[in-house]
């Protein structure tokens, strides 16, 4: 056994792991955080990203041990995150999953995309989420579902009267 010390969600943990223990294996068996998934464990189908210092990951392709220092995000993790909340909202309203399986890691890259503003055309969108495979979709409401909420996330936000600007 090896130990990790990483920020995991915003709290400082650290965990003794086998040093050939992946990343996901990690999050799912030991810690319960079931939202990143497993399923081809090559890296090709995108079901268990994750972010790494703010860059998506691939969990069954990282080893825990190499996240040493890190601080990992989960889907779990961006439950209060603002472009997240988007996400969600839109996938929900524009029926941008089925099954559900692929949609932690979808969303997960979806922010990533909304984030370094490559998610305002179709075309952006549909290369953006390639490497995030759903067998359900056929990947239409996908792309609906994460243009609208990057067009929600750009949108000025109305705070109502009297609370624009400075202290009305």
């Amino acid at each position: 056994m090896s130990t990790v010390k990483m920020t995991l969600n915003g709290s400082a943990m650290r965990a003794e792991v086998e040093p050939r223990t992946s990343l996901a294996d990690f999050l799912r068996e030991q810690l319960n955080l079931t939202a990143t998934h497993l399923a081809c464990e090559h890296g090709v189908c995108g079901a268990c990203t994750v972010l790494s210092n703010g860059e998506p990951v691939r969990g069954c392709l990282t080893l825990a041990i190499a996240c040493e220092g890190a601080d990992i995000r989960t889907f779990e993790g961006l439950r209060d995150d603002r472009v997240m909340r988007a996400l969600v909202r839109s996938f929900h309203e524009n029926h941008g999953l089925q099954c559900g399986f692929c949609t932690p890691a979808m969303l997960v890259t979806a922010r990533d995309l909304i984030l370094r503003g490559k998610a305002t055309t179709d075309h952006e969108i549909r290369l953006g989420i390639s490497g995030n495979l759903c067998r359900c979709t056929g990947y239409t409401s996908i792309v609906d579902s994460v243009r609208k909420a990057a067009e929600t996330v750009a949108a000025p936000q109305d705070h109502g009267p009297g609370r624009a600007g400075g202290g009305h």
